[in-house]
């Protein structure tokens, strides 16, 4: 029986993760977390989100979480980091949905976790990571003769832009392009900006309503467009393809994974 511990279980995907742990015959909640002082504190993890009473009451005091197994983070990049540290002290495994780490904090996550077993990935949909291998096969193919776009959309509660499966989609085309994202990237247009730029990648944001999570990615010439596209129509499928990382992720020894090594995709 896997144990896990939720962090941020009132959450969204919070929510949907104590759901998805719960509807699983080999994994059980035994943690799940809250932000310090909020309301919630004590309120039963499963009740909140829909799954029952699991006798397992939020916390904010992560001195009071019991041993475990694996930690599923979907928080924000500060918090992350703070649960990248316990996971390294109590020697849990982990798994990463949070997106929206600079540079500097994607640094020290690795240095913190460098002894252990983790899967982070932008998007835990077995759609999303086929639509990732397939758009880098259709870099290979199209080359830079067509002009890429990368579009998508979220709710309006959202606070990262692009989202990081679309940054994922901008980096698994221009890795079938053989260069680098950060070189070719467009992520805003205004005013006169001129003549599109040969080999470039455009991103282009929306944010409204209660949007799940719409991402695409187009190849476009003169005589026809290609696209590659996914649409979630509710976030559980986010939550148990975490939760199927977290199964995974049981037998691997210490390293860096993602969703390409869980789905077979990557050695």
């Amino acid at each position: 029986m896997m144990r896990v511990i939720v962090t941020g279980a009132s959450g969204r995907m919070g929510r949907m993760l104590v759901r998805a742990v719960a509807e699983r015959d080999d994994a059980e909640l035994v943690g799940a977390t809250e932000k310090a002082g909020s309301v919630l504190v004590g309120t039963d993890a499963g009740k909140l989100a829909g799954a029952g009473s699991l006798g397992v009451p939020l916390v904010d005091d992560v001195t009071k979480l019991p041993e475990a197994d694996v930690l599923i983070d979907f928080t924000t990049p500060e918090a992350c980091l703070d649960y990248a540290r316990l996971a390294a002290e109590r020697g849990l495994r982990m798994v990463i949905g949070t997106t929206g780490h600079d540079a500097l904090q994607m640094e020290a996550l690795r240095q913190t976790l460098a002894s252990t077993p983790v899967v982070m990935a932008a998007n835990y949909s077995v759609g999303v990571n086929l639509a990732l291998q397939l758009i880098r096969q259709a870099a290979r193919v199209l080359g830079p003769e067509y002009d890429a776009e990368i579009f998508e959309a979220h709710h309006r509660h959202k606070v990262d832009a692009p989202s990081g499966t679309a940054l994922a989609m901008g980096r698994s085309l221009a890795d079938g392009r053989g260069v680098k994202l950060e070189d070719v990237a467009v992520y805003a247009r205004e005013g006169i900006t001129g003549a599109r730029e040969p080999g470039s990648i455009g991103f282009a944001v929306v944010r409204a309503g209660s949007i799940v999570g719409e991402h695409k990615a187009m190849f476009v010439s003169d005589e026809e467009r290609v696209e590659i596209g996914h649409i979630a129509s509710d976030r559980m499928v986010f939550a148990k393809g975490a939760v199927r990382a977290a199964r995974w992720l049981m037998d691997r020894p210490a390293g860096w994974y993602g969703m390409e090594h869980v789905l077979g995709f990557a050695e």
